[in-house]
């Protein structure tokens, strides 16, 4: 996404947010999207701020969707609570600060409202594009294959609003029989449907990093990919353990010129903290979304891709009959900063 577009949006800051995200992110923190680009471009040695584009020394802003409200706006989540296993329409809305809900929004990443659901144990992650009714409730149809705790997170920027992209998240819960899992082990690639995803680089706290995907289709490179929400790949991040989300956004975009359509797509981001974090990429290609999963931890590198050819791929990709979000048998199958 170019600036402009990047601030009107997840957002990683997918929100990797990686605001939410689409994102996503991801909002303002973590790993950001917005950051990833324009605050470099910006920044020069010696004006007095640091590699986020802050005034050093500026305390910087809590990570998307830890908080359910912030600057004015709150997150109501009028279905809190659904069975796993089952469809359901899940409704929210955005409230102002009156308690009316929001229904002006600067369209990001080719949609209002970017919402990402994804399990606290992360394996289990769910990019969505839910619709607006002229009240200002969203909707959205949602299938979560396991009972336990969710998080939801909704990326958005309200019309009119002068400051970036806000990430707020709240609390779902899926009813039925709880069989807590692993969060998936850290490996360079991941397994989808045929697709294998390689990831080459790493996340340190407090410095902004590169990180490169590659996509390959039975062994053979993928130099065709398809635009999706306004780039060749969206990227969120969230943190274990509290889940913050973070959205960022690949550099360059469809049509700029110089961006290729595969194999490679590369953002940068930044972790807030030393932990693990998991990585959800979403791409297209021949009309249909799928999403590779990564595990991070900023201790360390993925390790060569080489060296994991003749492993199993359990936890990487996607589980089967999870839709969108990830599984913690073997990948097969085939959540967000838009953001």
């Amino acid at each position: 996404m170019n600036t402009a577009a990047k601030t009107g949006l997840y957002g990683a800051a997918l929100a990797v947010a990686f605001t939410g995200a689409y994102g996503m992110g991801a909002a303002a923190g973590p790993l950001t999207g917005e950051a990833a680009t324009a605050p470099h471009a910006a920044h020069r040695e010696g004006d007095g701020r640091n590699h986020e584009g802050r005034p050093t020394g500026q305390t910087p802003p809590l990570p998307g969707g830890l908080q359910i409200s912030q600057d004015g706006y709150t997150l109501d989540l009028l279905t809190p609570r659904l069975t796993a296993g089952r469809t359901t329409v899940v409704r929210f809305a955005v409230k102002d600060e009156a308690g009316r809900a929001v229904t002006g929004y600067t369209t990001a990443h080719d949609r209002e409202l970017h919402l990402i659901v994804a399990s606290r144990d992360l394996n289990t992650y769910r990019h969505l594009h839910p619709t607006r009714a002229a009240d200002g409730t969203w909707s959205t149809p949602v299938d979560l294959p396991a009972a336990g705790d969710y998080r939801v997170f909704a990326d958005f920027t309200p019309a009119g609003r002068g400051a970036g992209p806000l990430t707020l998240g709240a609390d779902l819960a899926a009813a039925g029989s709880y069989r807590p899992q692993e969060l998936p082990p850290q490996k360079a690639t991941a397994e989808v449907d045929g697709y294998t995803v390689t990831l080459d680089g790493g996340l340190t706290a407090g410095r902004t990093t590169g990180l490169a995907l590659s996509v390959a289709k039975d062994g053979k490179p993928v130099t065709d990919l398809e635009p999706y929400l306004g780039a060749y790949g969206h990227l969120v991040a969230l943190r274990a353990g509290d889940l913050a989300h973070l959205h960022v956004h690949p550099e360059g975009e469809p049509g700029d010129g110089t961006t290729e359509p595969g194999p490679g797509i590369s953002f940068m981001a930044t972790a807030p903290t030393d932990g693990t974090y998991r990585l959800f990429l979403d791409f297209k290609h021949r009309g249909t979304v799928r999403t590779a999963a990564f595990t991070l931890s900023t201790t360390g590198r993925p390790a060569p891709a080489a060296q994991h050819q003749d492993q199993d791929h359990t936890g990487t990709g996607t589980g089967t009959g999870t839709g969108t979000g990830t599984g913690t048998g073997t990948g097969t199958g085939t959540g967000t900063g838009h953001h």
